[in-house]
């Protein structure tokens, strides 16, 4: 065999399959498309998923790809080991019913001993235990010696996942040699060492399994292989991981010439280089495929794995954003077969480099709260087993403040500090909860896929673009997730028809509303969505007369809804396109939703709009309007769509024929919704709000047409009823009105906040003279009503600097709780007192909590009526404290 680069391996595997009647696919994004159940893409057959089940009809019988993957949860493990990463390629060959063992098996052969030439052997091959038709195609059909064809069991050689296509695999191995065995006499194909290692899985999907250990025959079996690229890459470059293989070197060698470290010379330095790598490689394929950092879903995947990049560079001693430099080196090495990722390298760089730049800011900002509660932890007389960080105080550095667990974690074992990991995670689960609620408050479709089986074949026609209106007849009918064969009057439902003039909602695009009618009979339609297969999902209410599954129908859509949804949607084509005329090419869609109120667009840039840059936009875009360009819809290939300069939704997959919208040559987009057929027929555009939705993704909520006409209606009757209150005939003198009573308003802050220290140091010099001597210490506490809590902080802060041998309880009553502030001054603090031991020991005996440092601390109780009572103990807490020093 002969050394081989990484994308020489990846173009010589899909030639080869295409020489072999395959259809190369280009690789998914990384975000699934129509697939709730994944995160990420995690395998080849992922996004090929919708064919293995029917429920898509594939693009050809043969098909081969190179699929970018993301696989998470041994996250903990990278950089620890030289062999786990959180990015790969999955290369793989797919059979819909076509070829089955017997081609897979040859051309698996032919590809690695012929094209790759890879010594016959040193490759083994596992089957499982029962498959005796593959080994006999292995032995007598492709010529593998017997002797190197192994059986394993269910656990390794039979692929399945609940219930569904199933059956057994094949694998191939390569043996590396005896000097990477365990040395034991067992060691074989399966063993766990180093020696034999798996690089090629094929899949012979020939089962139908019901999950509860049921296998029908298929009676068109398919085929699906997984080869990992790097994996094969070590194989034929010679070298023992990943790490070291030709294109993710060179990525290493950039990070470590960035530290001024050298890889192999120290296993800690090591362990940085490798995590940095493996995530930059994750992190900037999934920017380029449309992830942003959020806090939740994906989004959080790329923000955790960025963050722990970035403080493995703070290890190696890089203080500076330099991941950003990094990932100019990953598009280098990756652009010839993912050329999107040049294409978008501007805003994949500014991505990553704010987040660093949030980051360092975080590390700081969590260092500090998290050395607080550990110097807490550490004042307290506590044996080793006590000291522990709360489930809920290590949460909320990570929900609030971002800071990682698994650097709370380290920082914990350094102090030798334990943390309540079952509490953490009980947090988690709760947040995860919440989440999950969110989500099924969005629309819960899950019986789509099992219920609508029967139809996968079925497609409903959309006429919409043209027609508002039209004949249909009904498919099927659903309630309460179960098909029935007819509705009545007030049951909720949802209608599947063959023919619709009803959008489905899509790209951003809400559902369209209207009537089903047949006769007397009426369905009010209050959505549409779209089925994973085709099928138009009409859901409402049938407010009249009983509707039965063939009825023939009429469609009708609310088109005085529909045309403010089209204004709504041609004017956010025209914001982008405006954006990135004042903004820069670096913006790009993160979102959208148009109905018939609001034109909501999301896009990625990194700093809030100033209010010149709002104009300027919302300038454009009227001007856009004004001047009344045709709306010019066309249906070509990819290619051609390209070449008119059409923009491309970020980090979407298109199919080879797209719909693309031109807009008078200013704003050309691939697009499935509706359009207005003129840019006059918006109307007007205004700019209501522009917010942050997360790092570097801003939204701005806008309105058109009669949306607008509201907005100035509104805005005049807010006018007049503000110049009424202030007693003004003419709302011109607003402005001068406001001014004057914000300046009085100012002018009165500063006397009440004058008086409120004079009241203070009256109040302080009172607490000096009834303060009595306790164990050698003054000792004073004095309640308040209606002082706000900043005015016991500024008495405390006296009380430190003014009698450094004395002690004192503060507090203010509001509503039904108290705020209680503890001061110990500095002399006070050496003859044994503690402010927050003090705090929390009083808070305890009513009903609250509290802790702090030594001098001051804080603390609050909710049963009031037992102040009193628990002030007659305080002596005794003083002296047991003095005591005890």
């Amino acid at each position: 065999m002969e050394w081989t680069g990484l994308n020489d391996l990846r173009e010589k595997f899909l030639k080869f399959y295409e020489s072999k009647g395959h259809v190369i696919l280009q690789s998914a994004p990384l975000v699934p498309k129509d697939d709730a159940s994944l995160l990420l893409i995690n395998s080849g057959m992922a996004p090929l998923k919708k064919y293995f089940l029917g429920v898509e009809t594939p693009p050809a019988r043969r098909a081969t790809s190179c699929q970018k993957c993301i696989r998470t949860p041994d996250i903990e493990r990278v950089g620890k080991t030289a062999r786990h990463g959180t990015y790969f390629e999955m290369l793989g060959n797919f059979s819909f019913g076509d070829y089955f063992k017997h081609e897979a098996t040859k051309w698996a052969w032919e590809f690695i001993t012929q094209e790759l030439k890879l010594p016959v052997d040193r490759i083994w091959v596992s089957v499982y235990e029962d498959d005796d038709e593959t080994v006999d195609i292995w032995v007598n059909e492709v010529g593998v010696d017997p002797s190197h064809i192994v059986r394993l069991g269910k656990e390794d050689n039979f692929w399945e996942i609940g219930s569904g296509p199933c059956g057994p695999c094949s694998e191939l191995y390569f043996d590396r040699g005896e000097e990477y065995g365990c040395g034991k006499p067992t060691c074989g194909v399966g063993c766990d060492c180093d020696r034999y290692v798996e690089f090629w899985n094929l899949v012979f999907s020939q089962f139908d399994s019901d999950g509860e250990g049921h296998y029908t025959p298929m009676e068109h079996p398919n085929i699906d292989t997984g080869m990992g690229l790097e994996r094969i890459a070590c194989i034929m470059q010679g070298v023992n991981n990943l790490f070291e293989v030709d294109t993710v070197q060179r990525i290493m060698k950039h990070i470590a010439g960035i530290a001024g470290v050298e890889y192999g010379q120290d296993e800690k330095t090591d362990v940085s280089l490798r995590v940095i790598t493996d995530h930059i490689r994750s992190t900037t394929f999934m920017i380029g495929d449309g992830v942003v950092p959020t806090n939740e879903g994906r989004g959080y995947v790329l923000r955790r794995l960025l963050r722990r990049a970035a403080r493995h560079g703070r290890l190696l001693g890089i203080h500076e954003p330099f991941l950003y430099k990094v990932c100019e080196t990953v598009i280098a090495e990756n652009e010839k077969a993912y050329p999107e990722l040049r294409e978008n390298q501007d805003y994949i760089v500014k991505v990553i480099h704010n987040e660093e730049e949030r980051f360092a800011k975080t590390i700081d900002q969590g260092m500090e709260l998290l050395g607080d509660l550990i110097d807490r932890i550490e004042a307290e007389s506590l044996s080793e087993e006590e000291k522990i960080l709360s489930g809920e105080q290590a949460f909320k550095l990570y929900d609030t403040f971002g800071f990682p667990i698994d650097l709370t974690r380290e920082i914990l074992e350094e102090r030798h500090i334990g943390l309540n990991e079952e509490e953490f995670t009980r947090y988690m689960n709760e947040q995860k909860e919440r989440a999950r609620a969110a989500r099924a408050a969005m629309g819960d479709v899950s019986w789509e896929e099992d219920i609508l089986a029967p139809f996968k074949d079925n497609k409903t026609e959309f006429v919409g673009y043209t027609e508002s209106e039209s004949d249909a007849k009904i498919l099927a009918m659903v309630m309460d997730g179960q098909l029935v064969d007819s509705i009545s009057e007030g049951d909720s439902a949802t209608i599947l028809l063959d023919r619709t003039p009803f959008y489905a909602e899509s790209g951003g695009q809400v559902g369209d509303m209207g009537l089903i009618l047949g006769g007397k009979c009426v369905f009010k339609v209050m959505d549409c969505k779209k089925s994973a297969s085709g099928l138009y999902m009409h859901i409402g209410v049938m407010a009249s007369g009983m509707f039965t599954t063939g009825d023939e129908v009429h469609a009708s859509v609310s088109m005085a809804r529909r045309r403010a949804i089209m204004r709504n949607h041609t004017a956010a084509h025209l914001l982008q396109e405006a954006l990135r005329e004042v903004l820069g090419n670096h913006v790009h869609q993160a979102g959208s939703y148009v109905d018939e109120a609001v034109c909501r667009f999301d896009f990625s840039h990194f700093s809030a709009m100033t209010p010149e840059e709002l104009d300027r936009v919302e300038y454009l875009v009227n001007d856009m309007i004004l001047s009344s360009m045709d709306v010019k819809v066309a249906e070509m290939s990819i290619e051609e769509a390209k070449a008119t300069g059409a923009m491309a939704l970020f980090g979407e997959k298109y199919g080879s024929v797209v719909r693309v919208v031109n807009m008078g040559g200013r704003s050309i987009e691939l697009c499935g919704g509706t359009h207005v057929a003129n840019t006059g027929n918006v109307g007007l555009f205004k700019i209501v709000k522009e917010s942050s939705v997360a790092a570097g993704v801003r939204r701005i909520e806008a309105v058109t047409g009669r949306g607008v006409l509201r907005l100035i209606d509104t805005a005049n009757a807010t006018l007049l009823e503000a110049s009424s209150n202030l007693k003004l005939s003419n709302p011109a003198e607003l402005v001068a009105k406001t001014a004057a009573i914000t300046a009085e308003l100012k002018a009165k802050d500063k006397e009440i906040e004058r008086l409120t220290q004079k009241l203070a140091d009256v109040q302080v010099d009172g607490l000096f003279g009834s303060a009595q001597e306790i164990g050698g210490v003054k000792f004073a506490m004095a309640g308040f009503t209606g002082t706000k809590p900043d005015a016991l902080k500024t008495m405390a802060d006296r009380i430190k600097e003014q009698a450094p041998n004395m002690v004192a309880l503060l507090y203010t009553v509001v509503g039904e709780k108290a705020s209680i502030v503890a001061v110990c001054g500095k002399e006070a603090q050496g003859k044994g007192l503690h402010a927050g031991k003090l705090i929390k020991e009083f808070t305890a005996l009513v009903g609250g909590s509290g802790g702090g440092r030594p001098d001051v601390a804080m603390g609050g109780a909710s049963e009031i009526l037992k102040l009193d009572e628990a002030a007659a103990k305080v002596p005794q807490i003083i002296e047991k404290m003095v005591k005890t020093k």
